[in-house]
């Protein structure tokens, strides 16, 4: 993968005449903040995420395979559990309501609090919430909508051509459960000592994720790899650029050489199913 590491080279020369003089203590350069390193880090994480599947190995199988065609069997169903669910409709405003913290501004609003809270709080750990939830955020955003535009499939309310893929739409995957779940990893890493935050953090993701499918906008297939891709590039992003600070005693030591996240796609022409299989061990 990308092993992310700061190198400080100091180097000085020192001529005497007379009596040799003590060399200068070197100045210690301070680290960057993360949001002076924001939009690099962006690109690094674009990068990291869009090569993973170069460094697949073997071992990998194991769990390629299995995900792979469990994605294809639901791609398969699509259609049958999503026309099941359009014939109820008493969920739908309820669900409208839930969906919400999945959206851009929902998931806006939530960095922005920690951020701004931190800031005036003085708070490392809310600080440090809102800059990663943010990036996170952004990533999810790049991610889903290059999918979108690779797969163009058909939402569940279209007509005759829903649930096809490439056929200029744009449901798969989820961009609710994307950024919902992006998030959410973010807050229960940073959290990870507070029970109640992890459990309320991946509860709110989850009924965001499903409220997309009861709601019509997306099939079981489009919320379950959006919701992969949300934990894998919140665990992501987490780990490259958690920083030490006082409130958890945890020392960053960089994103480690390894296959943390990978994107491979899976297709069969003769059953027209397009899929994508997700896989990370973190």
């Amino acid at each position: 993968m990308i092993q992310f590491a700061t190198v400080l080279l100091t180097g000085f020369a020192v001529q005497a005449q007379t009596t040799p003089t003590p060399s200068p203590t070197p100045a210690v350069q301070a680290t960057p903040s993360l949001e002076r390193e924001f939009f690099k880090n962006i690109l690094r994480d674009q990068k990291a995420i869009w090569t993973a599947p170069l460094h697949l190995q073997r071992a990998d199988a194991k769990w390629m395979v299995p995900s792979g065609i469990g994605l294809m069997a639901l791609i398969t169903t699509d259609r049958m559990t999503g026309d099941e669910i359009s014939e109820f409709h008493r969920q739908v405003k309820a669900s409208k309501i839930i969906s919400y913290p999945g959206s851009t501004y929902g998931v806006a609003a939530v960095a922005g609090t920690f951020y701004f809270v931190g800031r005036t709080k003085n708070n490392a750990r809310a600080r440090e919430t809102g800059i990663l939830s943010a990036e996170a955020s952004v990533n999810s955003l790049l991610v889903v909508h290059a999918l979108k535009g690779i797969t163009q499939r058909a939402r569940p309310q279209t007509g005759r051509d829903r649930s096809e893929f490439l056929d200029g739409g744009d449901s798969f995957p989820s961009g609710h459960s994307v950024q919902a779940w992006s998030v959410a990893t973010i807050i229960a890493n940073e959290y990870h000592d507070h029970r109640v935050v992890q459990v309320a953090a991946y509860g709110i993701a989850s009924a965001v994720s499903v409220a997309r499918f009861t709601v019509g906008k997306h099939y079981l297939s489009d919320v379950l790899v959006g919701s992969a891709l949300g934990y894998g590039i919140g665990q992501y992003v987490y780990r490259a650029h958690h920083r030490k600070s006082s409130y958890s005693g945890e020392e960053h030591e960089g994103f480690r050489e390894s296959r943390h996240f990978a994107i491979a796609p899976q297709y069969s022409r003769r059953a027209r199913t397009y899929g994508l299989a997700l896989t990370w061990s973190f």
